[in-house]
């Protein structure tokens, strides 16, 4: 749900950057709306990925062309592209700063079988009890990890 009193864009052109909800439904409601002093959960409001490529421009087209990800150009080609809704999972880990990106879907074998189409290589479906798993081979050498969950999710948003 939009929230006009934490777009930036809406305060400077109103004035409006003082007037805050004030009840949780009014903002967030997903997200458990306000939280204490004014402050809502919405000061976070998504997740920047940064995939380092060999081959960033390959890498990039990739996306564009054959995921179809809608972009914007930060300036000079340079491509911001927006992902699918996310969802964070901690792991316990014998170290800390290790983090995966995997993309969620819901039929991991028609995935493969699309990105085949397109001659994208994609690794043998790994079954594990909490999502069945595939890495595709970016343009640029690296992989990217693809999975049909098993598990609940707390994305509300299905693929269509």
């Amino acid at each position: 749900m939009f929230c006009p009193a934490h777009d930036t864009a809406v305060q400077r052109r109103t004035g409006e950057g003082t007037k805050r909800p004030t009840r949780s439904a009014d903002c967030n409601p997903g997200l458990g709306g306000l939280v204490g002093r004014g402050y809502t959960r919405r000061m976070i409001h998504g997740a920047h990925v940064i995939i380092y490529s060999k081959d960033s421009e390959a890498d990039r087209a990739f996306f564009r062309d054959v995921l179809k990800y809608e972009s914007v150009d930060a300036g000079h080609g340079w491509l911001i592209f927006a992902l699918p809704p996310a969802e964070v999972a901690v792991h316990p880990s014998e170290e800390n700063d290790v983090h995966e990106l995997f993309l969620m879907c819901d039929d991991v074998h028609a995935l493969i079988a699309e990105l085949r189409k397109k001659k994208v290589k994609c690794s043998e479906v790994d079954e594990q009890r909490w999502g069945s798993i595939t890495r595709l081979t970016l343009p640029g050498g690296g992989k990217l990890g693809i999975y049909q969950p098993k598990h609940p999710s707390p994305l509300k948003v299905r693929a269509t």
